[in-house]
C-alpha cells in the first residue's frame, strides 16, 4: 500500500486514528510538552468536576449542629446523606432523613434581588457554585434544613401514646427504648410543647420525630405551620446512612427493629405500589437500550466489512 497512510480502525469503528509511529499532527507531543501547572489545574478541575457532580446526584456531607438526634447523632458528627436511596424505593418509617422545611416548617425560600447588577449575578452564579464547593467538606444543615427520623408516612395513623405510653402507627406500639435519648419518654416534648398527638399522614407527606424528644422542635411543634406538622415528601434531601467523623464514631444508621413489625412494614410496601420508585431505573434502561442496539449493530457491520 504505497502513498497511502495506514490507518488503525477504532474497535467501535467510528473513528481513525494514525497507526503507532505515525507523528500526526503533533498533538501527542504538545501534550507530553504540557507544564506542570497546567495538567495539575486540569486534575484539579475534574476532581471539583466529579465531586460536586457526586453531591449534588449521588450522596452529600452534612454536619450536625444540634442535640435533636441525641444519642443516635451527636453534634459535630459528620453524616452521609444518599441522594439515591429513594429512587429505588419509597421512604419507610425509621430513615433518618434530612430535608429542606422550607414552605412547611419555614416560611418559603425568598432570594433578594440587588439592585446591582454584578452583585445580583455573583449571587445566582458564582456565589452558589463557591457554597457548593465549600460544601463538599461537609454542610450543616442550614436555617431550613432539618435531619429526624421517620415515623409516619402516607396513610399511617400515627398516635401518642397508648395505654403503655408508646407511640403507635396503625396500632402498632413501637418499641423506641434502643434509640431515644437515655431517660426519655416517647411522649416527653420540649417545654411550651405538647407530645400528645394523633392523625392520618396526608398523601405526599412525612411525620417525623427526633430521638432525644426533650430537645427536638419536631413535627409535634410545628402543628400550626402548613400540613399540621407534616412535611412534604420531595422536599427529603436523602437518607442519612453512615457516620463518617470523628473515626470513633463510625457506624452505619440503620433502621430499627421495631419499625419491621407487621402492620408498620406492610402498609409501608402498601404505599410503595404508588410512587414507582423504579421508574428512574426504567427511564434509564429505555435511554440505553437502543444506545446499546445501535452500537452492536454498527460492530457487527465493521466485522463484517
Amino acid at each position: 500500500m504505497t502513498g497511502d497512510e495506514e490507518k488503525v480502525a477504532d474497535p467501535e469503528g467510528d473513528v481513525t486514528a494514525p497507526a503507532d509511529g505515525d507523528p500526526g499532527d503533533g498533538k501527542s507531543s504538545r501534550a507530553r510538552s504540557r507544564p506542570f501547572w497546567q495538567e495539575f489545574l486540569v486534575l484539579v478541575v475534574a476532581a471539583l468536576t466529579i465531586a460536586l457532580l457526586v453531591k449534588t446526584f449521588v450522596v452529600q456531607a452534612f454536619f450536625i449542629p444540634s442535640a435533636s438526634m441525641e444519642n443516635t447523632l451527636l453534634i459535630g458528627d459528620k453524616i452521609l446523606v444518599s441522594k439515591l436511596t429513594y429512587d429505588f424505593r419509597p421512604i419507610r418509617p425509621g430513615d433518618i432523613v434530612v430535608f429542606d422545611g422550607a414552605g412547611s416548617w419555614d416560611p418559603p425560600a425568598h432570594r433578594p434581588h440587588s439592585s446591582d447588577p454584578v452583585v445580583d449575578l455573583y449571587d445566582v452564579s458564582l456565589r452558589p457554585l463557591l457554597t457548593a464547593i465549600g460544601g463538599l467538606f461537609g454542610t450543616k444543615p442550614g436555617q431550613t434544613d432539618y435531619i429526624k427520623r421517620v415515623i409516619g408516612v402516607p396513610g399511617d395513623h400515627v398516635a401518642c401514646c397508648n395505654a403503655q405510653g408508646d407511640v403507635t402507627i396503625n396500632g402498632v406500639a413501637l418499641h423506641e427504648h434502643s434509640y431515644l435519648f437515655p431517660g426519655d419518654t416517647p411522649s416527653v416534648a420540649p417545654e411550651g410543647y405538647s407530645g400528645r398527638f394523633s392523625l392520618t399522614v396526608p398523601p405526599g407527606r412525612l411525620w417525623v420525630l427526633g430521638d432525644h424528644r426533650d430537645d427536638s422542635l419536631d413535627s409535634r411543634g410545628h402543628v400550626v405551620d402548613p400540613g399540621d406538622g407534616t412535611i412534604p415528601e420531595n422536599q427529603v434531601i436523602g437518607r442519612a446512612f453512615v457516620i463518617v467523623w470523628p473515626a470513633s464514631r463510625w457506624r452505619v444508621l440503620p433502621v430499627p427493629a421495631t419499625f419491621q413489625q407487621h402492620g408498620i412494614v406492610a402498609a409501608a410496601a402498601g404505599a410503595a405500589g404508588a410512587t414507582a420508585p423504579y421508574l428512574p431505573l426504567g427511564a434509564g434502561l429505555a435511554v440505553i437500550a437502543p444506545v446499546a442496539v445501535r452500537r452492536r449493530r454498527r460492530r457487527s457491520r465493521s466485522h463484517r466489512g
